[in-house]
């Protein structure tokens, strides 16, 4: 071999040798890095003033401790009552050649449902005993106590309840209580610590941690107990289970954030996910069952496009609207009602809303939460698409009946909206009954979306018996809210009638 060819020999193999260990390098790199330039950071991570700083560990002591003695535990009774067949009105036909409890063996009789008992969760918010908790804690109960963290035991009355939000207000007479203070649910982070603290499965107070996984969530779960639902919920991975209901949300510095509701569960036990109704609106909703007995709900006045649609029923409203809905891109007004706020100010049908007063919006569960925590009469800046050109426009939200009074409270009677009389003994001995309720007129109320004529005798809701007017007003304040089953009679018709009532409509 000669000079040049080995010269040459050794050039190639030392150009190959540093090509390799460039190109080993590089390969390295790339695979500590992934795609990414490690000498960049992306602008989600500008929060990060260090990103070499340890991670400084959470210490709850704090926040349990000052929550624990403000949770309490709440117990409810409703007590044993006597509930009708479901058949014919009078004597079982039987009776007379087996006997009266012949019907019975049968489920013909009268049947009495036993006392039930169950338990929940509140938070005390004043030192003179307001304490908030869920409306499914105690919908219906004829009896409430609350036990405190002391273990001292109090009777309560409850102030009043909202089915559409799932808050409820009760009071106990005490003094110098501890209570918590509220937080703002506005400023709550994905990813934040939480802690959840409340009565589980009959269990002492308990604390469990977790993060905030989601906000401004709907599960559909308050359509149970009203026909206008509010849901925007604070989703959690700290364990609730049930018995948590009405307990606290709180957040590393003791502060409320929100009232534990509901779980999402194939099993009815937690799974996973926990819901909370943010404190911004539960401060609202209580502040108006203690001032005026009842929630001043404000509206904007639009129909929109439910959440959680599928891709079949989205393609069905496309073609039937005419125009491509985005996901994500705000709320999708779907009917604008005539003489409502946002009609006044100008919104129209397919109007995207975008922003409330600034705050964007691109679901209906956070409308709903940004609505909900205003009061009729108040004014706030609507930005909406049209057309693709971005709008705003100032709105005056209004009530239910369409102006911006205060909504007084009203009992469930005046909301069924008839005229009733106790029915007549002679009456009531020809139909067999021990008594009833006449309603004379049906009225304007919840009593005409029945559909029931005037004349029809009331004899039991829900199973349980009502022989007086005093006795049906008694049955209808407990229940408050739900659908309940008005059962009768006309008199000189034959045959039974159910009649189903929504007392949550407003």
């Amino acid at each position: 071999m000669n000079f040049k060819t080995m010269a040459a020999v050794i050039a190639i193999s030392a150009t190959t040798a540093i090509v390799s260990v460039w190109g080993v390098s590089k390969f390295n790199a790339y695979q500590q890095a992934g795609v990414q330039d490690p000498n960049k950071l992306p602008f989600n991570y500008v929060g990060f003033n260090n990103n070499n700083a340890p991670a400084v560990a959470v210490d709850f002591t704090p926040a349990a401790t000052t929550a624990v003695p403000a949770v309490v535990h709440i117990k409810t009774k409703t007590k044993e009552k006597q509930i009708s067949s479901g058949g014919s009105r009078g004597r079982n036909p039987f009776s007379d050649f087996f006997g009266d409890d012949f019907g019975d063996f049968f489920g013909g009789g009268p049947r009495v449902m036993p006392e039930q008992r169950a338990s929940g969760s509140g938070v005390i918010i004043t030192e003179d005993g307001y304490i908030v908790t869920n409306n499914h804690v105690i919908d219906g109960s004829d009896e409430i106590n609350v036990t405190l963290g002391n273990k001292k035991s109090y009777k309560a009355t409850l102030i009043g309840a909202d089915p559409s939000t799932d808050i409820a207000v009760i009071k106990i007479e005490a003094k110098g209580l501890p209570y918590l203070i509220y937080g703002n649910s506005d400023e709550a982070k994905l990813g934040q610590w939480v802690l959840a603290v409340g009565y589980p499965l009959s269990l002492d107070a308990t604390v469990t941690a977790g993060i905030i996984s989601a906000k401004s969530r709907s599960i559909d779960i308050n359509r149970k107990q009203s026909d206008r639902p509010v849901e925007s919920f604070i989703q959690t991975d700290a364990a609730v289970n049930p018995g948590n209901s009405g307990g606290a949300l709180v957040n590393t510095t003791g502060e409320l954030i929100g009232i534990n509701s509901a779980i999402a569960s194939p099993t009815g036990s937690y799974a996973g996910y926990s819901y909370a109704i943010p404190v911004n609106i539960v401060k609202k909703i209580v502040t108006d069952i203690v001032k005026f007995g009842t929630v001043q709900r404000a509206y904007i006045g639009i129909n929109f496009l439910p959440e959680n649609v599928t891709d079949e029923q989205k393609l069905a409203y496309e073609k039937e609207f005419g125009i491509s809905i985005k996901e994500g891109e705000g709320v999708f007004v779907t009917d604008v009602p005539a003489s409502g706020a946002a009609a006044i100010a100008g919104i129209k049908k397919y109007d995207i809303i975008t922003k409330i007063d600034g705050v964007t919006i691109t679901s209906g569960p956070e409308l709903q939460e940004q609505v909900a925590k205003r009061k009729p009469g108040d004014k706030v800046s609507l930005t909406y698409k049209r057309a693709g050109k971005e709008n705003t426009v100032t709105l005056t939200l209004k009530n239910k009946v369409g102006n911006t009074d205060i909504v007084k409270n009203t009992s469930i009677i005046e909301k069924l909206g008839g005229t009733f009389e106790n029915l007549d003994k002679k009456v009531a001995a020809a139909n067999e009954v021990e008594g009833g309720v006449v309603v004379k007129k049906v009225g304007e109320g919840l009593l005409k979306k029945s559909r029931m004529q005037d004349g029809f005798v009331i004899i039991s809701v829900n199973g349980s018996e009502v022989k007086s007017l005093d006795e049906l007003k008694e049955i209808l304040a407990k229940m408050k809210s739900g659908v309940v089953r008005l059962e009768g009679f006309y008199p000189g018709f034959e045959g039974s009638y159910t009649y189903p009532l929504n007392l949550s409509e407003e």
